[in-house]
This record gives C-alpha cells, sequence and structure tokens, in this order.
C-alpha cells in the first residue's frame, strides 16, 4: 500500500513529537547530515521506516528529509564523522530553555546523539520518494 508522501511542520514540543513517530527507526549515515551556519539551518536525508505502511510483511521505507530552521549551533556525541556506518534514529526530543529557545536531541540507537541548540522549534518533515520494500522490521531488542 503506497500512500501519498507525508508533509509535516512542527512548531512546539507536541508537534515534534508527531514528527518523531513518524522518523522512528529511520536510517542514515553521517554523511546524511548537514549544519548551514549562515542559514541557521540543519537537514539530514534519511531513509524512514513507514510504520503506517506495514503490515505483516509488507514492510516498507521512504527516503524523508528532515529540517530545524533557527539553530545557533550542533554538537554531536558519538556520532561517527565521515563514516559510512548506519546510524538508527529513535526519537526527537526537546529540551526547553527561555521560552521559546532550547535544545532538540536526536536520539540514536548505540548512544549516539545530536543536539541542536534553537532560537525555537521550526521544523519540517517531507518525504522525498515512494515506498521501497525492506526486510526485516526495525527491533530494539
Amino acid at each position: 500500500m503506497d500512500g501519498p508522501p507525508l508533509r509535516l511542520l512542527a512548531f512546539d514540543a507536541d508537534d515534534l513529537s508527531v514528527v518523531s513517530m513518524h522518523l522512528q527507526d529511520a536510517v542514515l549515515t553521517a554523511a546524511d547530515v548537514a549544519f548551514l551556519a549562515r542559514e541557521q539551518r540543519f537537514a539530514l536525508v534519511c531513509d524512514r521506516f513507514d510504520w503506517g505502511a506495514a503490515d505483516g510483511l509488507a514492510c516498507a521505507r521512504r527516503r524523508t528529509g528532515l529540517r530545524f530552521e533557527r539553530v545557533r549551533a550542533v554538537k554531536a556525541r558519538d556520532v561517527p564523522q565521515g563514516s559510512e556506518a548506519p546510524l538508527q534514529l529513535l526519537a526527537l526530543r526537546f529540551e526547553p530553555g527561555t521560552a521559546p529557545a532550547g535544545v532538540i536531541e536526536l536520539v540514536f540507537a548505540g548512544g549516539a546523539g545530536l543536539r541542536l541548540d534553537v532560537d525555537c522549534i521550526e521544523a519540517a518533515m517531507d518525504d522525498l520518494g515512494a515506498l521501497g520494500p525492506v526486510q526485516p522490521t526495525p527491533n530494539h531488542g
């Protein structure tokens, strides 16, 4: 079942939790990530597991883009730079600071993570392609 591409915007922590849900188990590499400091933009492309399309054995992924605006700084923890090692995204989290600023954390399996220092939550997730079959279904043990 190949539905229409998903487009989501996030402007608060509740919106971000919805984006996080749709990106759970997305796979990417460090090469798929970019911080454009002058534009205050952080962006990545990933292969998102489409939980909505997964019914039994029909598992699928979609190429998806994610971007955050108003990003002041990015810090990485245990992310293999310049490596093709896969990163599995588990969640997006928001830690509030002086409103509306805060930190958005991208949490990866194995303890890796990225922390985005943001003026506010301003994010967009866009599916970039059609579903592609994959096996197996993600499992965290």
